[in-house]
């Protein structure tokens, strides 16, 4: 398999990027991390974009998600948000999980508005459901169906058992 090669390639797959568990808030539109790729203050940085980056950017489609390497001396991130503000986040010396740790706190969507888009997401309010718990019982309701074999036989020629006896 192609996807399967590199450093690290577990990175790559499904299981472990839906595993992420920062969904960032719906007004931030463009992350940036700043970071070099030498110096031991620079470690944190450099693994979180190796290890954390792919999970948000996954859990994220919407938000733009910006790396520059070796133009700064010490790492940050930054957050623009839409109406025009930007907050600025220090991660020198920091390790990779405790950055991590520290964005689900900062910009990150609390547990209560997760658990309620969850809810809202899995809602059945398609007017093209029909079943238990939806607007319609059956599909016989929808103008322009057959209807319902409870309420009204279908013609022979739509039963099975007619069908069969027909062929033989």
């Amino acid at each position: 398999m192609p996807f399967m090669k590199g450093p690290a390639p577990i990175r790559r797959t499904i299981k472990y990027l839906e595993a992420g568990r920062l969904c960032l808030k719906d007004q931030l539109k463009i992350l940036t991390v700043n970071y070099n790729i030498h110096g031991q203050s620079h470690q944190g940085a450099r693994e979180f974009v190796f290890w954390h980056l792919p999970h948000i950017q996954y859990k994220n489609p919407q938000v733009q998600i910006a790396t520059f390497k070796n133009v700064t001396p010490s790492p940050f991130i930054r957050a623009f948000y839409d109406t025009g503000d930007h907050m600025l986040i220090d991660i020198d010396g920091r390790s990779k999980d405790e950055i991590y740790e520290h964005l689900i706190r900062v910009v990150g969507k609390d547990r209560e508005t997760l658990m309620a888009e969850n809810i809202a997401k899995e809602k059945k309010d398609n007017p093209a459901n029909f079943g238990v718990g939806c607007d319609r019982h059956c599909i016989c309701e929808i103008p322009g169906q057959i209807p319902c074999p409870g309420t009204c036989p279908l013609p022979n020629h739509m039963r099975g058992k007619f069908r069969r006896a027909n062929k033989d």
